[in-house]
């Protein structure tokens, strides 16, 4: 097992990794820009050590100044957390090949799952279901409209190197295409140094489920079930729940089983989670995977019992899978998870600020995950999520209750956010029924409009 691990991140994921890293009795090293220099999680590392500037690519994403900062403590591993290096395979290796463990998925699948189109063809080898897409696009016109047109419109175009929902356009026409395919272009070498784009089919308001996958280093596999995450807006996820509610569970199992078999098959390693769109046709499509640990992970430890981060850094230190999880788990309860950010919550502009007053509730079947204090500032560096708000309850109906309960029970104050949108969803009735989709958060507020 290792000895002393440095959490490559920031935020709320820090605070986490910061937590489960004392439970587990290692030592750890927590980092900082300018901008989080008084940041409370700080006080739950061992050491700290200064990247630099506020600006990302001076401290979150400068691999040299992270780099030093393992030398410097003699940490043995690295944790990335999720977002700013969580997914570059260059960085893993430079981690590895400086003799410190990379506590994720090895660079060849970080690699190999990064560029959605090899992703894509790779799964589709070995069975995976697929909603008609292209290759990615040479940046000729005439051919984008000719794969836009075999596909059928209405089609999305996707960086081949992105994720976040961000750069993603859709085009419902010819007409829209060559507009969407320039502003996607340039967003995706802006935000991911890659402008190389593809297109998708444009399914019609789909669920958008995910699996939780663990995988160790000797050729084993399990999922621990799905999460629902259809509750977005501009493609970026706002409430996850598990499990996910009106789909028949034996073919929500099936897949689930029927991916871990591939990843299995593949020889993938640590973690991961296979994202998919459910359809009218009744059948769940390959989405993308990412290779990290997820935003919305507590969704899953509160159904299962299982801490995942804990059995991601077991598993990166090379114990097999037996040994981390339990031969059965089982699916108990139900559990919400709403994404508090700092935003305008009908625009959902960022909202930069101090925040005067952070509050939240305590209790049984709630669980909050944040790197705020009250007194801390939102800066405009960095994703403005302040918090994830957990609920767990036996049933779906008691799980909401218990989260607009949570809600109510929440101030904040110093910084507009996103609760009062979100507030608005959980007590729609399309949601309290579970007709979930990723239009529901557009209908919501098409309806405030009205």
């Amino acid at each position: 097992m290792f000895q002393k691990v440095l959490v490559a991140n920031r935020g709320a994921v820090a605070a986490r990794v910061l937590r489960a890293l004392r439970t587990m009795g290692l030592r750890s090293v927590a980092v900082y820009s300018d901008a989080d220099g008084k940041a409370s999680y700080l006080a739950m590392a061992d050491e700290t050590v200064h990247l630099g500037a506020a600006e990302p690519a001076a401290s979150y994403l400068n691999q040299d100044a992270l780099l030093a900062a393992l030398r410097r403590t003699g940490a043995d591993a690295l944790h990335p957390g999720y977002g700013f290096l969580s997914e570059r395979a260059d960085f893993a290796q430079r981690v590895i090949d400086a003799g410190v463990a990379f506590i994720g998925p090895s660079p060849r699948w970080i690699d190999a799952m990064g560029h959605k189109t090899r992703a894509r063809a790779l799964m589709a080898r070995h069975g995976m279901p697929m909603a008609r897409s292209s290759a990615v696009l040479d940046g000729d016109p005439a051919a984008a409209l000719r794969a836009a047109e075999a596909i059928g419109f209405p089609v999305l175009v996707k960086p081949a190197n992105g994720g976040g929902g961000i750069g993603m356009l859709a085009a419902a026409d010819a007409a829209a295409l060559e507009g969407a395919l320039e502003r996607a272009r340039s967003l995706a070498a802006r935000s991911f140094g890659n402008a190389e784009l593809y297109l998708e089919q444009l399914m019609e308001r789909p669920r958008h489920i995910e699996f939780q996958m663990l995988a160790d280093r000797h050729g084993h596999a399990r999922h621990l079930f799905e999460r629902d995450c259809s509750v977005q807006r501009r493609h970026q996820k706002v409430i996850e729940e598990s499990p996910a509610p009106r789909l028949p569970r034996a073919a929500v199992e099936g897949t689930a089983q029927q991916m871990a078999g591939i990843l299995e098959t593949l020889g993938y390693d640590v973690i991961g989670t296979v994202e998919s769109l459910y359809g009218a046709s009744g059948a769940f499509q390959f989405l993308e995977m990412n290779t990290r640990l997820q935003v919305e992970h507590a969704v899953t430890e509160e159904i299962t019992g299982i801490d995942l981060v804990i059995a991601q850094i077991r598993l990166a230190a090379g114990e097999r899978l037996a040994e981390v999880l339990p031969p059965d788990i089982a699916v108990r309860g139900h559990a919400i998870e709403a994404r508090i950010y700092a935003e305008d919550p009908v625009r959902f502009y960022p909202s930069p600020g101090t925040l005067k007053v952070l509050r939240f509730p305590a209790g049984s079947g709630i669980r909050v995950e944040t790197g705020y204090a009250e007194g801390d500032t939102v800066t405009p560096y960095y994703d403005p999520m302040v918090a994830k708000l957990i609920v767990h309850a036996d049933s779906r109906d008691a799980a909401i209750d218990r989260m607009v309960e949570a809600i109510g029970a929440t101030a904040i104050e110093g910084v507009r956010h996103n609760l009062p949108f979100v507030l608005q969803v959980l007590q729609s009735a399309a949601f309290r029924a579970g007709d979930v989709h990723t239009g529901i958060a557009a209908d919501v507020l098409a309806a405030q409009r009205r």
